[in-house]
């Protein structure tokens, strides 16, 4: 009996129905999808911490996610609010350091400075220059980028209420992810299986595995660094330590590092005369500054067994086009297509190692 003809045109229609209703399901979902994303890339890496919380609350899931759930609000929720009471509250404080910035006279540069090797005569006329044109000169030239700079800040702040919604957005669908994560991982495994078979499957333990990596790497390091550099500043006596602890965090998960805020405080304590802690805290920021270099490669290897300049190509390609998002993403994206294309030359060659030399 012949088979039935095929119908190309019921066949065309069917997928662009689907295409359709993908495509449409997409732009429903799009104010989720971000949230989303953060919330599968919190679960995936603390997925064993809930399971340990669990066996640890007479094996009550629910007990673990509202557990789960409450460190998250304070991880997420409680700096924001944190730097926000920080800013109210030494609004006065502020106000006055603007004033006594402009009546502030800058003095002639000391010995020391020109001294400096290599760059001495160069900052030391810099200096002079400042000085010279006092603080309403000098600012008067940084008018322009100040400007840009507001209408920046003024944006930002304009997103503050949405950012809390997502905030809370993302803490939501990591509870729902924490209750039917086995669900949700089992089902995802089945459809990696059933669109490429067993690289398919392999392909979404992989992700899983690079997810978890930089999470290691990126955010661990990125708590380490900052947590020690707030001590630092603290143990300095330098001001809203626990603000520049929060701004020194969302640097180092931004890949800028801690050294931006630690090397201007260290600047203030020698300028306020203090040399004893100024030269600790000198140390302290080349010892905090570096740690990441050791830090954070032994955290990504130990979560994910992947070339280390491919995963430091997807944090920084990553953020660079899609943002904070991006710096898990792209380790990720990179890690599947990597292992998929070793896999691919492996199976077109018999074996992924190359052939031994023919007999002479």
């Amino acid at each position: 009996m012949n088979p039935l003809p095929r119908d190309l045109t019921r066949t065309t229609l069917g997928v662009l129905f689907i295409g359709a209703l993908i495509l449409a399901s997409f732009f429903i979902l799009r104010p989720f999808l971000p949230a989303l994303v953060w919330a599968v890339m919190v679960v995936v890496p603390t997925w064993s911490l809930m399971l340990a919380l669990q066996k640890k609350l007479w094996g009550r899931r629910s007990l673990a996610i509202a557990v789960m759930t409450l460190i998250l609000l304070l991880l997420l929720v409680a700096p924001l609010s944190m730097g926000i009471i920080a800013l109210v509250e030494n609004a006065d404080r502020l106000l006055g350091w603007g004033r006594w910035l402009a009546e502030f006279q800058v003095p002639p540069p000391p010995d020391w400075v020109t001294g400096l090797p290599l760059v001495g005569e160069r900052l030391a006329g810099f200096w002079r220059q400042v000085a010279a044109a006092g603080i309403e000169g000098f600012a008067a030239r940084l008018a322009p980028y100040a400007s840009d700079a507001t209408t920046w800040l003024l944006g930002e702040l304009g997103q503050f209420g949405m950012l809390v919604v997502q905030f809370f957005l993302i803490v939501l669908l990591a509870a729902v992810l924490y209750a039917g994560g086995e669900d949700a991982a089992a089902w995802v495994r089945r459809f990696g299986l059933r669109l490429a078979g067993e690289r398919g499957e392999q392909a979404v333990v992989l992700a899983g595995q690079a997810i978890r990596g930089v999470a290691l790497g990126v955010v661990v390091t990125a708590v380490v660094q900052s947590v020690l550099g707030g001590i630092g500043l603290a143990l300095a006596g330098v001001p809203l330590a626990g603000m520049l602890t929060a701004l020194m965090f969302m640097l180092c998960i931004a890949q800028l590092g801690p050294t931006l805020v630690l090397i201007p405080a260290m600047i203030w304590v020698f300028w306020s005369g203090d040399t004893g802690w100024g030269s600790f805290l000198l140390v302290w920021t080349i010892f905090v500054g570096t740690l990441d270099n050791f830090l954070r490669p032994y955290l990504i290897k130990k979560g994910a067994d992947l070339p280390l300049l491919l995963i430091f190509a997807g944090v920084l390609g990553g953020m660079l086009s899609m943002g904070l998002i991006g710096i898990f993403v792209g380790p990720v994206l990179l890690a599947v297509t990597y292992t998929l294309l070793n896999a691919w030359v492996g199976d077109g060659m018999g074996s992924a190692t190359p052939p031994a030399d023919p007999p002479r």
